[in-house]
């Protein structure tokens, strides 16, 4: 997910979107544990997703 993107959604479908690829990233860590997948680069990019969107929802609670 891009930053603009982020920036453009509501602080609600934030909210989704990050339950969302939380869930996506516990489900590649689990089949990463046990078969190695054949990109995972795929991780790094869930991790930082989902850190993109906290920040912004970070961001949002100060303002």
């Amino acid at each position: 997910m891009k930053q603009a993107e982020i920036k453009e959604s509501s602080t609600a479908e934030l909210q989704d979107k990050l339950a969302e690829a939380k869930k996506a990233y516990s489900d590649f860590k689990m089949a990463h544990t046990i078969s190695p997948l054949e990109n995972p680069i795929q991780l790094r990019s869930h991790r930082r997703s989902i850190a993109r969107i906290m920040t912004e929802l970070t961001k949002r609670e100060v303002q």
